[in-house]
């Protein structure tokens, strides 16, 4: 069973237009909400594809009780620790050319005593976990410290820990001892300060977070694929897709799928990267099924150029 814990949800609802343009009465055509979140989209991902998983999130206000709703709906399993704030709502705009505008809000506060039950739910269900999975930004409240401790107490206690976050706290989850982190190209950019202009500076951030006490290092690209960092050495890898819905979501399906297939090597990341672009298929935050992937258009490189530049961002 993989754990996830999300302790910043939301509620993503996505609109898919011609052209966003400021200023302008704009028409959707088409509009759906689903659960949000990076680890609520881990813990959908390995559902839709038959893998066991246990969601924590803390939930509040009447957004809060639909978010459980809607997760309950899918059948996903979950743990929800209340909270007096309100879960936060997230809207996405999305453009027929895979553009993807996103509104996200900041979230609730979460109270000492909030954060402690949070800790205690997931210490109480790491114990049957294979895999947690700390995933997202941190709400206003817990400290960086805070979240460290957290991601040491979950190490110490003999769990394999993942953790997809930005900012400091990838920092700290590196210093705890994460098995594995999966920063993007800017998460990762910022934990080291300094631009990611080609392949082999992937390599250099990664390496740094490694020594910083990290072990397996998977780095989303976006359109230049993923970087897989581990003690056997590096593998790079894409899955292009020639007609993006939305990006929301890839990340955390591509850190789904390579769960699912084992962790390591060039098969889970294969795999990976087979979900991501599935994701990218979807409309919204949706999570792709078997029926939605399309294995065959991976192109894994063990021997890669890795002064190969990256894509301009933006």
């Amino acid at each position: 069973m993989i754990l996830t814990v999300t302790l910043n949800p939301s509620l993503d609802r996505a609109v898919e237009i011609d052209t966003l343009t400021r200023g302008e009465v704009l028409r959707a055509t088409n509009a759906h909400i689903d659960p949000g979140g990076k680890g609520v989209n881990v813990s959908r991902a390995l559902l839709a594809n038959g893998v066991a998983s246990t969601a924590v999130v803390p939930c509040g206000g009447e957004e809060g009780a639909q978010l459980v709703r809607m997760l309950e709906a899918e059948g996903v399993a979950m743990v929800a620790v209340p909270i007096a704030g309100r879960t936060r709502s997230n809207i996405t705009i999305a453009e027929p050319d895979g553009t993807v505008t996103k509104i996200n809000e900041t979230g609730p506060v979460l109270a000492p005593a909030e954060f402690a039950a949070v800790i205690e739910a997931v210490l109480d269900a790491a114990r049957t976990a294979d895999w947690v999975v700390l995933c997202g930004s941190l709400p206003p409240g817990p400290s960086v410290e805070a979240f460290g401790e957290l991601c040491a107490r979950l190490v110490a206690a003999g769990a394999r820990l993942a953790v997809d976050t930005s900012g400091p706290a990838l920092g700290v989850a590196a210093a705890a001892g994460a098995a594995l982190v999966k920063p993007n190209r800017e998460e990762l950019a910022e934990a080291v300060g300094s631009e990611l202009q080609t392949l082999g500076d992937v390599v250099e951030a990664a390496n740094a977070l490694r020594k910083a006490g990290a072990g397996t290092v998977l780095a989303s690209l976006g359109a230049d694929g993923a970087v897989l960092i581990e003690d056997s050495g590096v593998v790079i890898g894409r899955s292009p897709v020639s007609a993006p819905r939305s990006t929301v979501g890839a990340g955390d399906a591509l850190l789904a799928g390579f769960l699912s297939a084992g962790a390591t090597g060039e098969a889970a990341l294969a795999e990976g990267l087979a979900w991501g672009a599935a994701a990218v298929r979807q409309p919204g935050s949706r999570m792709p099924g078997p029926a939605d992937m399309e294995r065959e258009t991976v192109h894994l490189d063990p021997r890669p150029d890795l002064g190969r530049r990256l894509h301009p961002r933006g």
